[in-house]
């Protein structure tokens, strides 16, 4: 029996499907999220080990619910599923977009992390990693990563969702520091996934991305709390 569980949202594909594998590599027994069955099922195929499929729908409180009844005890969550509907600019964002994307990357992570803080609570070392992106980087978005475009105020959907992500995670970790919890913010870089045009195109290796989500996920008992940190460990501006 796996003594260590983790659950990882939107672990269907992509980023998210890497960090669950790496997990089970480490010994973990992983509650593979995913809001499709079928997708689900597949992955955790693939993953063989000590997966297993959790359906689990981040906007949906029903799902969530459910899900959460059917997990006693969580070492770790890594709150991995969101959106980006488009790279539009705000002027040219309506307001359909901004609630659909705010539901998946802010208040799908804010419902399921209370949803399961009894489980989490159940666990020794407690720790939540919260995939958010460098782009939600107000330090970098005004004196910008040479990764942006002078000016660019593209995919602010995504971003100012990214950006409310960050400022959860700093609220998370203080509310919870004193029961031992580390709560962190991962920028994992471009990579080539499904979640937006440009992300589709790019070269960038999603395992690359899920390592650095598992080292916050592994994080020691001094380690830190309440960070952003890049995928490669290295500390990001908020």
């Amino acid at each position: 029996m796996n003594d260590r569980t983790a659950l990882v949202t939107g672990a269907n594909k992509g980023i998210g499907q890497q960090i669950a594998r790496l997990l089970v590599a480490e010994g973990f027994a992983v509650h593979v999220g995913s809001r499709d069955a079928g997708r689900g099922r597949r992955a955790v195929e693939e993953m063989g080990g000590a997966a297993r499929l959790l359906v689990l729908d981040v906007t949906d409180p029903d799902s969530i619910a459910a899900a959460a009844g059917e997990v006693d005890r969580l070492d770790v969550l890594v709150n991995n599923a969101g959106i980006s509907p488009s790279l539009a600019q705000p002027t040219e964002t309506g307001t359909e977009e901004f609630r659909r994307t705010y539901e998946a990357n802010v208040f799908g992570v804010a419902a399921v992390t209370n949803a399961f803080l009894p489980a989490l609570r159940r666990s020794p070392h407690p720790r939540i990693v919260n995939v958010s992106s460098g782009t939600g980087s107000l330090t970098w978005s005004t004196n910008p990563n040479p990764q942006f475009a002078p000016g660019s105020g593209g995919a602010a959907a995504y971003r100012s969702s990214k950006t409310a992500l960050n400022a959860l995670t700093v609220l998370y970790a203080q509310t919870l520091a004193g029961e031992g919890f580390k709560v962190n913010a991962l920028a994992p870089g471009l990579r080539a996934t499904d979640l937006n045009a440009r992300a589709a195109a790019a070269g960038g290796d999603p395992e690359e991305a899920a390592r650095g989500a598992v080292r916050l996920a592994l994080l020691p008992d001094d380690g830190p709390t309440g960070a952003f940190f890049s995928w490669d460990g290295t500390p990001v501006p908020w």
